[in-house]
């Protein structure tokens, strides 16, 4: 009996997500990794968080296995090269222009990963909130964990800009897209386009989340 090819077990769709979302994360773990002056090993660590730490969390709370980037080895070497070539490109830029420029590849990830992360939970039996729920866990937590290896409050929860709320909206989207009798496919590219499209706005128009406001202390 012939093994089954793994790059069969997801949808060519899930894997072209996975893996453009992943470049995008990957090279926003570079540019911090860079601006921190962290040397080799911890250019390759902050990018691997940023890139697979938000799907690793997911395949752990849904008991999923091989973890996705164990399934696709070749992401890692793809990771490797991808670090050893901006450790040569990165300390001839200007990291303040490349951040800048880097938040909407960033966008685009927090689209794909959300909407990715939303359908594989699908197509593990979750209910539609635990799906949702691990779309915006997949999108948020690589970040996240790339900021607290930078010794900073993770981004997504400090400047006030919607993120994680953009991440949870692309995943609704998706959830009633398939409601709407859209195929798996077309679903996912409605949910990742959504959510992108949420935050790309925020970012053009300033729009900001609310701020907790601590009284002024009284005597």
């Amino acid at each position: 009996m012939s093994a089954t090819n793994p790059l069969l077990s997801l949808s060519n769709a899930q894997i072209a997500v996975e893996a453009v979302a992943t470049v995008a994360f990957a090279l926003s773990g570079l540019i911090e990794a860079a601006r921190r002056r962290l040397d080799a090993v911890g250019v390759c660590v902050v990018a691997g968080l940023a890139a697979f730490g938000g799907g690793t969390l997911r395949d752990v709370l849904l008991d999923r296995r091989p973890f996705f980037w164990v399934q696709h080895a070749a992401w890692l070497w793809a990771l490797l090269a991808l670090c050893i070539g901006a450790m040569l490109f990165l300390r001839r830029r200007h990291f303040g222009l490349t951040e800048r420029a880097m938040q909407w590849p960033d966008a685009l990830g927090l689209g794909l990963f959300s909407a990715g992360g939303t359908q594989i939970a699908l197509d593990n039996g979750s209910p539609a909130l635990v799906a949702v729920l691990m779309g915006v866990v997949t999108a948020v937590f690589g970040g996240v964990l790339r900021d607290i290896v930078c010794n900073q409050i993770p981004r997504a929860f400090s400047d006030h800009r919607p993120y994680a709320v953009c991440a949870f909206a692309g995943g609704w989207v998706l959830v009633g897209a398939q409601w709407a009798g859209l195929s798996a496919d077309a679903a996912l590219v409605v949910g990742a386009s959504g959510a992108t499209l949420l935050r790309g706005v925020a970012l053009v128009s300033g729009w900001t989340l609310p701020a907790w406001q601590v009284g002024e202390k009284r005597d």
